[in-house]
């Protein structure tokens, strides 16, 4: 099913993302794409999870103005698939990038709706943990996250919209995304930072 390998995605990603910041949200969406496979019963497809996590905001570092449009044209070029082609951009659905255009490519798969709901969070999640002494998530209380998703002037980028859309979008209850989310970045941060440190 995998039309790119893990190495070859990680290489492609680095072609057009030189920012750590970049680099790391997009080994931590890996990461909770790949717990979340897991979770979900879904591990014979965790590379593909994983792969489609790695490589979802490819085009956003230097094109952020036509985030998801120009995606399909760098990962064709890089030998993706059009499967995960579909599946990088509707992360995007129903967002209006820079210059104007609406995604309009909808989840469908379970994992494309992981992937929506999931890929703002970890962005709140880790600021939310930037925040706290240990600079760390593993020590994170849900109940701590879930005040800082309710304070609307905290990581006031990561968009509530967004997430609570996700959450719909899988049939889940807002606090279960938060929760699982937080404990797939907790899982998976050790590991995270070791190739950050690479």
């Amino acid at each position: 099913m995998e039309s790119i390998s893990r190495d070859e995605a990680f290489t492609l990603l680095k072609k057009y993302n030189n920012d750590p910041f970049h680099i790391q949200h997009a080994l931590t969406v890996e990461a909770v794409m790949r717990w979340y496979a897991k979770e979900l019963g879904y591990g014979a497809e965790e590379d593909y999870w994983g792969i489609v996590g790695l490589l979802h905001d490819i085009d956003f570092e230097l094109y952020p103005e036509e985030h998801c449009l120009k995606a399909p044209e760098l990962l064709r070029e890089g030998g993706v698939s059009e499967d995960m082609i579909h599946s990088v951009v509707s992360h995007g659905y129903g967002i209006t990038v820079g210059c104007g255009t609406t995604i309009d490519v909808a989840p469908e798969h379970e994992m494309e709706k992981v992937l929506f709901a999931a890929d703002e969070l970890t962005g709140l999640i880790w600021a939310a943990a930037l925040m706290r002494p240990s600079k760390s998530t593993k020590d994170m209380e849900l109940k701590s996250l879930k005040k800082k998703y309710k304070s609307k002037g905290f990581a006031a980028g990561c968009s509530r919209e967004v997430i609570d859309r996700g959450a719909k979008q899988l049939g889940w209850e807002l606090e279960k995304l938060l929760s699982m989310t937080l404990q797939a970045m907790a899982d998976t941060e050790d590991l995270i930072n070791a190739e950050m440190n690479m």
